[in-house]
């Protein structure tokens, strides 16, 4: 090997993760400085430059730091890399070889672990590459063990994810809980409002960057210093279309904790794979919402209609709401400038099925909706106690019962879930006092935690049935309350929509391609019931719970 240049580098390579953090301060970022600096100088290195990667696991090839300094090695920059041992390299066996082994070799740097006692001068005996093994085995034993922590706390509902979704914060007097963050928080709100009202997600982006609204990623980047987003500094208002459908499909938003959404095969692939719907776990009214979950589930529905906004950014209002009467697939719009507007079957569209057309012009689903509105409201405002007497006397009777068998159930969930969490704070006394191995702590705590999660679930799912009565009295109410507010109704706008329907079928005429036949329609109001309710000749079909 020949001898190095003054000229180029000594790096003295550091890196940090959070599972060394908390192995001690001798591998704290500043111990790591201070042995190289003290050694460095002791044997007469000279010219050195500090390359640092804090919070970056071993395993990652893309830590900042490292690639710069492999960037300097292959232009010839870099005479020596010193480390104060192998595994702050990296804790991959094969990636650490290859650079020690070829790499190093290559460019004639000089490759210095102190601890290990690793001098490439001397030549790299068979224990460097054991080492090399061993410290790779420690990582993917680090990440089981986290994996099966992540894993029990997503089962009992706890929030895993690693960033906070825009608009929430940590509670500064509880870590652990995520509240609404007063500066973002009404940005949210107001993005699902301007949605749900028809407006496209370009038209929001534009209207955001006007008002000079910052966007997610500078925000996140002026309050911690967070780079994860890739802030454009020099665009600080530029919204993205990718940002705001990611808020609004996020249903964290209504005040629910959804884990294991996406996952990763193994410790060195990074990349995040998307989970079966059936393994994803859902946890509803765990924190806080920022918005109601009957505005949540209106954005959704527009998102299985058709998207794509018109040249003045404004959706489909039917969009989630018109549906074939027949196979049940989603009506869609085609607008035409030079005749009319006009919806027509998906499944007869794309030959999916042997469904016909249903064709019918926008207008004259305005006109059959406008008039059904008209009447059922005007009868729920003038007749406000009947309507109310007659809504939520169906299925009355059920569902009282249903509350009555419930409480026995639930008194035996709870009482299973408090004895659960006593056998799990004995075990951990177990396992302080010595009794119980840490390995075999981690097992059993895992098979309580997991039992837990089961009975939980099932006391969600009980706590649903018994507030039916309450969920249909809350419809009722909110319906009739917006009978009295709509009075003057004259068009069909997505607010009305909203406010009063759930669904709206189209039949196809009975006598097909007839200019004076018409289609029937059924309307499907929001309130909600068991079955049909005629009012002053009016029948309502409404949806069952």
């Amino acid at each position: 090997m020949k001898e190095s240049n003054t000229n180029q580098i000594t790096a003295l390579y550091c890196r940090l993760s959070q599972e060394d953090l908390r192995a001690g301060e001798s591998l704290s970022i500043e111990n790591q400085r201070l042995l190289l600096k003290e050694y460095a100088d002791k044997n007469g290195f000279k010219n050195c430059q500090y390359y640092i990667d804090d919070g970056y696991s071993g395993v990652n090839k893309n830590r900042p730091a490292y690639v710069k300094m492999l960037t300097d090695i292959e232009k010839g920059l870099i005479s020596t890399v010193i480390v104060k041992d192998q595994s702050r390299l990296g804790r991959d066996h094969l990636e650490t070889g290859r650079l020690m082994e070829i790499l190093f070799p290559s460019y004639d740097v000089r490759f210095i672990a102190i601890s290990d006692g690793v001098d490439s001068i001397n030549g790299l005996n068979d224990m460097s590459g054991i080492k090399n093994y061993f410290n790779d085995f420690f990582a993917q034993d680090t990440s089981r063990k986290i994996r099966t922590i992540q894993k029990a706390k997503g089962e009992r509902g706890e929030r895993v994810g690693a960033s906070l979704p825009y608009g929430y914060m940590k509670d500064p007097n509880d870590q652990k809980r995520i509240i609404p963050d007063p500066v973002t928080a009404p940005v949210v709100k107001r993005i699902f409002e301007m949605y749900a009202s028809g407006i496209g997600m370009k038209k929001i982006c534009n209207t955001l960057e006007e008002e000079e609204v910052l966007s997610p990623s500078v925000y996140a980047f002026n309050k911690t210093g967070s780079r994860s987003g890739n802030p454009k500094l020099d665009k600080p208002y530029a919204w993205s279309i990718a940002s705001v459908r990611s808020m609004l499909l996020n249903q964290m938003y209504c005040g629910d904790t959804v884990n294991f959404k996406t996952y990763t095969k193994s410790n060195k692939l990074k990349k995040r794979i998307k989970n079966d719907p059936e393994k994803v776990l859902i946890f509803e009214n765990t924190h806080e919402p920022i918005i109601d979950r009957g505005l949540f589930e209106l954005v959704q529905k527009h998102f299985v209609g058709r998207k794509r906004a018109n040249g003045n950014g404004e959706m489909d209002k039917y969009a989630g709401y018109l549906y074939c009467a027949e196979c049940g697939s989603r009506l869609y719009l085609h607008r035409n400038k030079k005749t009319y507007n006009n919806f027509m079957c998906g499944r007869y569209e794309k030959r999916k099925s042997n469904c016909t057309a249903h064709y019918i012009r926008e207008e004259v689903v305005d006109a059959i909706v406008l008039e059904a509105i008209q009447r059922v409201t005007k009868y729920a405002r003038e007749h406000s106690d009947e309507f109310y007497e007659m809504a939520m006397s169906n299925g009355e009777n059920e569902a009282v019962s249903r509350t009555k068998n419930g409480e026995a159930l639930r008194n035996e969930y709870e009482a299973k879930i408090n004895a659960l969490e006593s056998a799990i704070s004995m075990l951990y006394m177990d396992r302080v006092t010595g009794r119980v191995t840490p390995e075999r702590y981690d097992s059993l705590a895992a098979g309580y935690e997991k039992k837990q999660s089961e009975l939980k679930t099932k006391l969600h799912e009980l706590d649903s049935h018994t507030s039916y009565l309450a969920v249909r009295e809350k419809c009722v109410r909110e319906f009739i309350d917006n009978a009295k507010k709509y009075i003057d109704v004259s068009e069909v706008t997505p607010q009305l929509l909203r406010a009063f329907i759930r669904r709206i079928e189209v039949h196809e005429k009975t006598e097909k391609r007839s200019r004076s036949c018409m289609n029937d329609i059924t309307v499907h109001f929001s309130f909600l019931a068991d079955k049909e309710i005629k009012l002053d000749g009016i029948m309502i079909e409404t949806f069952k719970i």
